[in-house]
């Protein structure tokens, strides 16, 4: 089995075309072809976690986008956030969310920590 890390963009393609081919022929694990698509995908996963990082959203976003998801509305957010100045003062990057805000729309709604304590696009 001839495999080689991916360096360059034309690697990185070639290797897509040849994962496409071998998923087409939907091989079993353990089989040297499914071994062979098992390491051209974790090959794939580390370029592009390298080349093309995936950054995490803006908290605001991250919120506007639970709420449209969920169908929430301000009045839904309020025992999480506060009364509903409150939740539109933060969905309009005019104060930012506290501590205990982050942990409650973690913990309700699932929003990942990592996105609420990230920087907001306007800095709060």
């Amino acid at each position: 089995m001839d495999i080689r890390p991916i360096h360059t963009e034309a690697d990185y393609k070639a290797t897509l075309k040849e994962i496409s081919a071998l998923m087409e022929f939907d091989p079993d694990l353990g089989t040297d072809e499914g071994d062979r698509l098992d390491i051209l995908a974790t090959l794939v996963q580390a370029y592009e976690a390298k080349h093309f990082p995936i950054a995490a959203p803006d908290p605001v976003e991250a919120i506007r986008f639970r709420m449209e998801q969920s169908g929430l509305s301000v009045k839904d957010l309020e025992p999480l956030i506060g009364k509903s100045n409150r939740v539109y003062e933060i969905l309009s990057r005019k104060r930012p969310l506290t501590l205990a805000m982050i942990r409650r729309l973690h913990r309700s709604l699932g929003i990942p920590a990592e996105a609420l304590i990230a920087e907001s696009v306007a800095g709060c």
